[in-house]
């Protein structure tokens, strides 16, 4: 009889998938399994973002912890904490769009569509967290501005810090229900 594809007790399904362990794993196995080459692009691009970008805060957070080991606890324990924090809320999403696929080709099958909607969700993220950033960027450092994009710079320049947040939230928000909604 034709073999169905039938989830296994362990998690992984019918007997000709290839298994992976972990997300080093499931990043080669999204690159191989996919057949769209933006999605392979962002599987490239993404992944090495994310290391870039794990590089930093743990360097970061390593100066953090040489400039304050002399003070005590409390509020300093709270920052070194935060710190962690933000780093996983940027690299989660980086990550998201390849451990998404990954997890739906090993259970359900390639869906081309998918791979490059998750794709296109995760460069976006790539523009939010830009954009983001450029509007959290200090006043005393910001620089003139000239150009086509001048104005739209000039708004970003002018908005609270605090909404720096939210470019990148809503586009994390939008893998997921890409993901969801693409299902």
């Amino acid at each position: 009889m034709g073999e169905a594809n039938v989830e296994e007790p362990g998690g992984t399904s019918g007997p000709n998938e290839e298994a992976y362990s972990g997300l080093f794993g499931a990043i080669p196995y999204a690159f191989g399994s996919s057949r769209s080459w933006l999605f392979k692009s962002y599987v490239v691009v993404g992944g090495l973002v994310a290391l870039l970008v794990a590089i930093l805060m743990t360097l970061s957070l390593v100066t953090l912890v040489s400039r304050t080991a002399t003070a005590g606890g409390g509020s300093l324990t709270l920052s070194r904490a935060f710190f962690v924090l933000v780093g996983l809320f940027i690299v989660g999403p980086l990550l998201a769009p390849v451990l998404f696929v990954a997890r739906r080709h090993r259970r359900v099958g390639d869906r081309k569509h998918y791979d490059t909607s998750l794709a296109v969700a995760g460069y976006l993220f790539f523009v939010a967290l830009y954009i983001g950033l450029v509007i959290t960027i200090p006043a005393g450092e910001r620089e003139a501005v000239s150009g086509s994009l001048a104005g739209v710079v000039e708004f970003l320049y002018a908005l609270p810090q605090l909404w720096g947040l939210v470019p990148p939230v809503c586009a994390a928000v939008g893998i997921y229900l890409v993901h969801r909604l693409m299902r």
